[in-house]
């Protein structure tokens, strides 16, 4: 049986069922994507794991994790703009990070070409908001295709491809988080691997590239220019399509994800409104709208969170006085979550309730069913560290949050982290927390892979201006949270080892005067020392250490002779006080009838962090199972 990796690199055509992530990874390759970087985000952690499927020696590209979405997209535009092909990838809310650099590639001469892969997150699946980027790509004159499924995604890419080299400028492909991962036969092209081109084409020639004032208006006018031939591009673009049912009654316009639902609550309606499926929806296909527009008495506009599309649509009837009913957006909820096939259904009852079959309501007997709120792993070394700093701070202390696994440490039973806004803010929001603050202390956190995302500026302007306020640095050698990606600190990149930058020093060379470290697993100590931090004056840093304890199990598990290990209750020493359940709160822990607790064996990894919460000393050491 073949692997991933010999698949994504097969010569010859061939049709697989493969996720919408990994049929973009064969796009690259046969477009012969050279440069790819990306920042790790859900939706699109899975591009790197099919590009890891091939071995390094065999990748017909570059590939690298980037400290955040700006660089990444830096390091993708330097290669294009040298003549390389490039692809930079990222979740929703990393093009605001990137945002700086990417609002000025449109002004660009990019000769290699770019393709920015956006995943965003209808829906908030994984996500602090449900911003639409969208917005982005009109702000900064790009264009945008949108596929709806994988195989979609395969041939979009390839699309944005050649747009991208045609006009040298870039392309967005968006993507969302059921599109992304959604898995379909997909039929691939032929493929021939070359030589990799290491040649430089760099020449100023090809700029300018430098956007100082006297360049600003020859390069918007440029980038205006472009967009201009891709509207004509968009009028006759095969990723465009109609579903002609005979209806000049009624039609619908969409796209994406919204498409699939649509057709799958059309399937058995009697009506069948007429379909124009945008593939290309920034600029949008100004003259096939508006043909589609004449054709219908009334249009409805289906797409997922803002009414970009619907507005525009407005517009362009209006200069057109089309006397077309154009209906949209409907109430509050339709600007809410994604358009999965409940939710098209309900906006479409809403317009046309006489084009859907009556149904009959399925009763479903109520059930009470316990909430099951996102916690942290068992073993995880960040719930020993917030119940010790628990006992280390007052209830009246402020304490900011950061993204990252840490965030959980908001819900019950710790409380920690009460305010919280996006990677890297924790110390900056800190520091303005801390002004005219002579009795409220505040603590901050920041995990070790946003340290160097975003943190150092917040940490560096803490000590500029000296803020009082002490930063807990959560350290346990991964990027946790997206499926344990490496970062600086980590010893080694996205391909090969590579020397530490350690956090310590780093801290040290800014200046920080009061660096502690500890062990998380040593909860007297983190809490002792925790105390002593927030009783200097300005920045004080303790950095509480400890690996990811599912990366590590991992790890562990794929090891000759490993034998599981686990915990146990002495019930006869057991005095019910439940502060293993209620305070600590692993999830290992199971309480029954009676208050009696147990150890769920699935669920323990036997690493006893639990042992030192024990008033009674009732759980025991661990044992092999």
């Amino acid at each position: 049986m073949k692997t991933l990796g010999e698949i994504l690199l097969k010569e010859s055509p061939f049709s697989e069922i493969v996720m919408g992530n990994t049929a973009l990874v064969r796009a690259m390759i046969e477009s012969h994507t050279r440069v790819i970087t990306s920042y790790p985000g859900s939706p699109t952690p899975e591009i790197a794991e099919a590009v890891r499927a091939i071995p390094q020696a065999k990748r017909p590209f570059y590939f690298e994790f980037s400290t955040n979405e700006k660089v990444a997209t830096e390091v993708a535009y330097g290669a294009a703009v040298n003549g390389h092909l490039s692809t930079v990838f990222f979740k929703s809310v990393g093009l605001n990070v990137a945002a700086d650099t990417f609002v000025q590639l449109s002004l660009m001469n990019i000769i290699g070409g770019m393709v920015v892969v956006l995943g965003d997150d209808p829906g908030a699946n994984s996500s602090q908001n449900e911003q639409d980027n969208r917005h982005y790509a009109r702000l900064s004159y790009t264009p945008i295709l949108e596929p709806s499924s994988p195989s979609e995604i395969y041939t979009y890419y390839k699309a944005a491809v050649d747009l991208s080299r045609k006009n040298n400028m870039p392309i967005i492909l968006r993507l969302t988080t059921h599109v992304c991962h959604a898995k379909e036969k997909v039929h691939f092209q032929a493929w021939k691997p070359q030589i990799l081109d290491k040649t430089s084409r760099f020449d100023v020639k090809n700029g300018p590239y430098v956007p100082i004032a006297a360049d600003v208006f020859p390069l918007k006018r440029s980038a205006l220019e472009n967009l201009e031939e891709i509207k004509t591009y968009a009028d006759r673009s095969p990723l465009n399509q109609t579903f002609d049912n005979n209806n000049k009654r009624r039609g619908i316009i969409t796209m994406g994800l919204p498409f699939l639902s649509l057709m799958d609550v059309l399937e058995k309606t009697q009506e069948k409104p007429d379909i124009l499926k945008l593939g290309v929806v920034h600029p949008i296909p100004e003259n096939t709208i508006k043909r589609f527009l004449e054709d219908h008495a009334q249009v409805k506009i289906i797409e997922e969170l803002d009414n970009l599309i619907e507005k525009e649509i407005k517009s362009l009837a209006y200069d057109h006085q089309l006397s077309t009913q154009i209906l949209g957006k409907m109430g509050t909820e339709d600007w809410i979550g994604e358009y999965t096939p409940d939710k098209v259904h309900a906006i479409l009852k809403k317009t046309w309730n006489d084009i859907l079959p009556d149904q009959t309501p399925i009763h479903i007997d109520e059930i009470d069913i316990a909430h099951r709120p996102p916690q942290m792993c068992p073993g995880c070394g960040h719930r020993s560290a917030f119940h010790a700093i628990k006992k280390a701070i007052k209830d009246t202390d402020i304490t900011v949050a950061d993204i990252g696994c840490h965030t959980l440490g908001y819900l019950p039973p710790y409380n920690v982290g009460e305010l919280m806004m996006c990677m890297g803010a924790s110390t900056a929001i800190g520091s303005g927390l801390s002004l005219f603050n002579d009795i409220r202390n505040v603590v901050v956190f920041l995990g070790d892979a946003t340290f160097f995302h975003a943190g150092l500026p917040g940490i560096i302007n803490a000590l500029f201006n000296k803020h009082r306020l002490t930063l807990i640095l959560m350290e346990n050698g991964t990027t946790a949270m997206t499926g344990h990606q490496d970062h600086a600190a980590s010893g080694r990149n996205f391909n090969e080892p590579t020397d530490k930058i350690p956090l310590r020093q780093v801290l040290e060379g800014l200046g920080v005067k009061h660096i502690y470290s500890v062990d998380t697993y040593q909860q007297k100590k983190l809490a002792d020392i925790v105390k002593e931090a927030i009783n200097t004056n300005g920045l004080s840093v303790v950095i509480a250490y400890h690996p990811c304890m599912l990366k590590f199990m991992r790890e562990q598990r794929r090891k000759p002779g490993f034998q599981p290990r686990k915990v146990d209750i002495d019930q006869d020493t057991c005095q019910r006080l439940h502060e293993c359940i209620e305070n600590f709160a692993c999830p290992t822990f199971t309480r029954r009838d009676g208050g009696r607790i147990e150890i769920n064996p699935d669920l323990c990894i036997g690493d006893g962090s639990c042992i030192q919460t024990c008033p009674t000393q009732a759980i025991t050491s661990p044992q092999i199972r």
